[in-house]
This record gives structure tokens, C-alpha cells and sequence, in this order.
């Protein structure tokens, strides 16, 4: 059975709210990516793990691919072509009831300069009569020759098992590259700065989502006791901005404080004192050294 054992790395890509973050979390069976109804949540490379007896698939849930309109906007993109050239396969998430639009046909542009295959994964088919599906994919397939085509639904897992089967089939031998029980490599001062951020997403309107940045400042175990102490710092561009997510007599902070901090035990399994703090750097989103200070930089 070892050598029948395969392995290897999935970029999941597509526009802008398709559904990646809600594929992966799907399929490795816990929250490890934000998910929300605004644009470009994603802003790293989120590694999630999925593993059975005949392999392990890392997933890469890549930021949208977009126009940016600032320096954050670009090193978004950038994250995600990159990601094209380091893997093994790549999901293209199309969303079944948007039809094929400037985005989509912008990366298949890009999926023309790799020698990577790629499946075709229509989301959201939930959402739209199975007459319309033939011919989107017919229109798909003439823009570009993809390995599998799989119509699913990410959130209610219609057809996730015959994706899973088709990912492993075209994977290559290879060895474990995680434990058998963990689901992403990323540390837990990531996955807990997202939740807040995901909270924010939750809670605000258009100006603030693009906007803000969370920095874990502190993260400790309080000694003897099943408490985590967690200090966050909210970043934001503008003093109005500041202003709002604080929310009339400190509602709305203390409204994500809450959110987050739910989320936060549940998946630590520990108690959680959550001091959150709103700050301004002016423009964060295409100062270059912030963007580094904030995690944002394309790894090396």
C-alpha cells in the first residue's frame, strides 16, 4: 500500500468570493480559512491538510485574483500567481451562477503560461437550474483544455467525494507531509488574528473591510489555569474608520470581541481573555514596511 500512497499541493484560485475558503474548510473539516460575503478575505496562502489512507492533499486557498488598487492589492494577486507555479494541481473555482466574466478569463490568461493541470470546479450549483450548467462549462472548455471539469456545492458538499477521488487519482506518489490529525501549518497567533478580522468583515459596512489589519500582540497560556490571554491590535487607515469599529460607547468592538472570542475557545478549547485595541496607521495598505510588519509579505 506505501508506494500506491500519494501526496502533493493544491492551489485553489478564481475570483474574488467563488467559495475557495469555504471548499477547503469543507474538506479538511474545520475553520481554518475566513469566510465572508466581501471580497478578498483571503490575504495569505492558507495551508489546509486533508488526510486518509490513500493521501494527503495540502491545499492552498490563494486571495482572489482581482484589478489592485494598492500596494496590499497587488502583493495580493502576486501571492496567487505565485502559487501557480509551486504545486502539483490547481482547482479553478468559477462561480456557477456569475456566467464567465473579465476576472475569469484574466486567469485563464495566466493558467496559459503553466504546465500545472487544472480542473475546473463550478461552485454554487445549489444556486442554479441544472439546464444552465452544459452549456457554462461548454463555454469554459472553449477558453481553455482543463484535465477533470466537477460541478459541486462547497457549502452543502454536493460532489466533494467525487472531487477528492479525481484530486487523488492525479497526485503522484509520495510520502506524509504532515500528521495524520492536524489540518493547517499555520501557528495559532494566524488563525486567531483571522477569526478577529472575520468578525470585523461581519460587523462593517464598505468602507472598513479592505481596510483593516490585526496584529496579535501577546498570546500566553495564564499560569495554572485553562486561560489563554490574547492582546490584538485592530489597524485601520482613517480616524473615521476608528471611530466606527469602536462603535457608539465601545458596541461594536465589544460585539466583535465577543464573535471572535466564541470562536477562539471552541477551537483552542480553552478560556479565552480577549483585550482588543483600534489604531490608525495612515495608509497602511501601500506602505511597504507595514505591509511586512502586518504579515502580508510574499514568502521567500
Amino acid at each position: 500500500m506505501k508506494d500506491k500512497y500519494r501526496s502533493g499541493f493544491v492551489a485553489l484560485i478564481g475570483r474574488p468570493n467563488v467559495g475557495k475558503s469555504t471548499l477547503m474548510n469543507y474538506l479538511v473539516g474545520q475553520k481554518i480559512a475566513i469566510m465572508s460575503d466581501k471580497p478578498q478575505t483571503t490575504r495569505n496562502k492558507v495551508r489546509g491538510v486533508y488526510t486518509e489512507e490513500r493521501g494527503q492533499i495540502v491545499f492552498l486557498d490563494t486571495p482572489g485574483i482581482h484589478k489592485p488598487h494598492s500596494k496590499l492589492g497587488e502583493l495580493l494577486v502576486q501571492t496567487a500567481q505565485n502559487a501557480l507555479e509551486e504545486v502539483d494541481l490547481v482547482l479553478f473555482l468559477v462561480d456557477a451562477g456569475q456566467g464567465i466574466g473579465s476576472g475569469d478569463r484574466f486567469i485563464i490568461e495566466n493558467l496559459q503560461k503553466v504546465k500545472t493541470p487544472v480542473f475546473l470546479v463550478v461552485n454554487k450549483i445549489d444556486q442554479v437550474h441544472p439546464d444552465d450548467l452544459l452549456p457554462l462549462i461548454d463555454q469554459y472548455r472553449k477558453l481553455f483544455s482543463f484535465k477533470e471539469v466537477i460541478p459541486i456545492s462547497a457549502l452543502q458538499g454536493n460532489n466533494t467525494s467525487t472531487l477528492l477521488n479525481l484530486i487523488l487519482r492525479e497526485l503522484p506518489a509520495g510520502p506524509q507531509y504532515y500528521p495524520a490529525d492536524q489540518v493547517t501549518d499555520h501557528p495559532e497567533r494566524f488563525i486567531v488574528a483571522e477569526l478577529i478580522r472575520e468578525k470585523v468583515l461581519e460587523l462593517t459596512r464598505e468602507e472598513i473591510p479592505h481596510s483593516v489589519a490585526v496584529v496579535i500582540e501577546e498570546m500566553s497560556q495564564r499560569k495554572n489555569k485553562n486561560l489563554i490571554d490574547i492582546r490584538a491590535t485592530i489597524f485601520t487607515e482613517r480616524s473615521s474608520q476608528k471611530g466606527i469599529l469602536i462603535g457608539k460607547k465601545g458596541s461594536l468592538l465589544r460585539e466583535v470581541g465577543k464573535r471572535a472570542r466564541e470562536e477562539m475557545e471552541r477551537l483552542l478549547g480553552s478560556r479565552i481573555f480577549l483585550d482588543l485595541w483600534v489604531k490608525v496607521k495612515k495608509d497602511w495598505r501601500n506602505e511597504e514596511m507595514l505591509l511586512r510588519q502586518f504579515g502580508y509579505q510574499e514568502e521567500q
